[in-house]
């Protein structure tokens, strides 16, 4: 995915925010840089023998060069993209999905770039954040729960209360991850995750208050290596997070609550600082591709 494309007439370096752009003409073909932005650890990357997946893109179109970034939360995405930052393909969560279409950020698709989109499972389809199929193209989806070390915790974990436990006291992961666990919160207290409630949003936070000092720590991706590795009792993880620690640690194991959860979408978008959109869509088209999203998946 280094390689570098032969310029036959001119080549010019042109200086965006979202970084660098690089124009040449060979043969005709005008050759740009897609600017991608995705959750960290989120793309088979060519390590543990998977396929590069960027790399291969760049193979099948070798006038798209791809500039990979990464992120923690979306929230870290949001604020870049509000401060003038441009990209091509985003890979926000459902919640963030319906904030930014409602804000005007995102582009509608067009669908007739991405065939592949036939591929995706109809229960995915008429999502509530896009109800009428506009703007995205799901990419994963899962839930929320606690990952527990079955060598620290003998109990039963089938409640959000866990975590609210004084003999766990600074035994505890919290993503930080605001709209993840004020959710949580909710659902403890015994609300909606989608109350827009004041007393109960006022009961939720306090909660949270109360429950902070016994929190370790509110990570991101470290929570991973951090529970492989016994680093804490409990705490709140993706289910494809869970998976992969578990494999890595068989004294790991997984709940969803009783008092109930999420079902999470992260969904491909095109915003509208996006000045490549239909490279854009063939990006998303061939990540949608049957082959490349079960390696990816894998």
């Amino acid at each position: 995915f280094k390689r570098i494309v032969a310029v036959a007439v001119c080549a010019v370096l042109v200086f965006g925010v979202g970084g660098v752009i690089f124009l040449a003409r060979s043969g005709g073909e005008e050759q740009v840089t897609l600017n991608v932005y995705n959750w960290g650890q989120y793309i088979a990357d060519g390590s543990d023998d998977s396929m590069d997946i960027i790399a291969e893109f760049e193979r099948r179109y070798p006038n798209i060069k791809v500039n990979y970034q990464t992120y923690d939360s979306n929230e870290t995405m949001y604020t870049k993209l509000q401060a003038g930052d441009s990209y091509d393909v985003l890979v926000p969560s459902d919640y963030m999905i319906e904030q930014m279409i409602d804000e005007g950020m995102l582009n509608k698709l067009n669908y007739d770039n991405i065939p592949n989109y036939k591929n995706i499972d109809k229960h995915m389809h008429n999502l509530s954040f896009d109800p009428d199929n506009e703007y995205t193209v799901p990419y994963m989806w899962g839930t929320m729960g606690i990952l527990y070390n079955t060598k620290m915790v003998d109990e039963e974990v089938n409640s959000w209360n866990i975590l609210w436990d004084e003999k766990y006291k600074g035994n505890i992961y919290m993503l930080n991850q605001e709209r993840d666990m004020i959710s949580i919160a909710l659902k403890k207290c015994g609300y909606s995750m989608n109350s827009d409630n004041d007393a109960e949003l006022k009961e939720a936070e306090d909660a949270l208050v109360k429950q902070k000092g016994l929190v370790k720590a509110y990570c991101g991706d470290e929570i991973k290596d951090n529970m492989i590795n016994n680093g804490a009792a409990l705490a709140i993880v993706w289910s494809g997070d869970a998976y992969y620690c578990i494999e890595q640690n068989p004294d790991l194991a997984y709940a969803i609550p009783e008092e109930g959860s999420n079902l999470w979408f992260d969904c491909m978008v095109v915003p509208t600082t996006s000045e490549h959109q239909s490279e854009a869509e063939k990006f998303i088209d061939f990540m949608s591709k049957p082959e490349i999203a079960k390696m990816n998946a894998e």
